[in-house]
């Protein structure tokens, strides 16, 4: 018989260690952006990752704007929101909104990329995109963090 007993640790909010990162979406794939960001928002990178505790790093993406999709998904993605009266729902593709609210892809792609619930909306508010290079949050000292192109 083994003496040895291991047991699962679980990390408790007080407990969690939070870092901020920078993020370049110039010339990123949305797509392939975002998982890597809600990957880093939910805390899977860290070996204390627990599901039902909030892990996750702050992640600061600039240039939003530079970001692109892949293929002709600029002029043919659609997206859909809806008013709730009867034909108010309204289409949008990702080039109406890079000239009109260039962060709009980057969150909309990262927020459906997260859990629906509670811990997911606590895990989005760690989320800070802007359009150009510029950001308010050099006090934390972010990392600069790296996508493969």
């Amino acid at each position: 018989m083994n003496t040895l007993s291991y047991k699962t640790q679980s990390a408790k909010k007080e407990e969690v260690q939070r870092k901020w990162f920078v993020v370049d979406a110039d010339g990123q794939v949305i797509g392939r952006m975002s998982s890597q960001i809600a990957h880093i928002l939910r805390g899977k990178h860290k070996p204390s990752f627990t599901p039902h505790v909030d892990t996750g790093d702050f992640v600061i993406v600039i240039n939003a704007e530079k970001a692109r999709f892949t293929g002709s998904k600029m002029k043919q993605k659609e997206y859909l929101s809806h008013s709730g009266y009867m034909g108010g729902q309204k289409s949008r593709t990702p080039e109406e909104y890079m000239a009109k609210k260039p962060v709009f892809p980057i969150e909309h792609a990262v927020k459906g990329m997260l859990p629906k619930n509670k811990l997911g909306r606590a895990m989005y508010k760690k989320l800070f995109v802007y359009a150009g290079d510029a950001h308010p949050h050099g006090a934390q000292k972010p990392e600069k963090l790296e996508f493969g192109k």
